[in-house]
């Protein structure tokens, strides 16, 4: 007879824990491929930097208007969304071009510390949204000098 051993994870039960494991296996196989005819891509494409002072988030949202971004932090989550509308047209003499490009997005960041919401300074320039999180004191680190007896 075979004996095996069964591991709970407190607070999950079975069913979460393998809907989770699943999602890992499959999203992190997948996560990366771009699926036009499912529109499952990455979107925005973010560059996160971190110093000891802050975090700096880079987004590329071209074609996106500022008034149609919007930035929120709640519980060391930071989260961007809106909506992009571009409509591109071109008539002259003998042809007539329209596109269009459209769709909302959405990018969640787990910072992993507290920031200061009253210092967060968001800019938007030529397709970019830069964004500047300064951590707040109490999650700075703090050097400690040993002293000799």
């Amino acid at each position: 007879m075979a004996l095996a051993i069964r591991r709970r994870e407190r607070g999950v039960d079975p069913l979460t824990r393998i809907h989770n494991e699943m999602d890992d296996l499959f999203g992190g196989f997948l996560e990366d491929w771009d699926w036009p005819m499912t529109r499952a891509s990455r979107w925005p494409v973010l560059d996160i930097a971190e110093t000891q002072n802050e975090f700096m988030v880079k987004a590329e949202v071209p074609g996106c208007k500022a008034e149609d971004i919007d930035i929120s932090v709640n519980n060391n989550r930071l989260t961007i969304s809106g909506e992009k509308k571009q409509e591109e047209k071109k008539e002259e003499k003998g042809y007539y071009h329209l596109e269009r490009s459209f769709g909302s997005f959405r990018r969640e960041i787990n910072l992993g510390c507290d920031v200061d919401a009253n210092k967060i300074d968001a800019t938007y320039k030529d397709g970019i949204l830069s964004i500047k999180l300064p951590k707040t004191e109490k999650t700075k680190p703090v050097k400690v000098k040993v002293k000799s007896e």
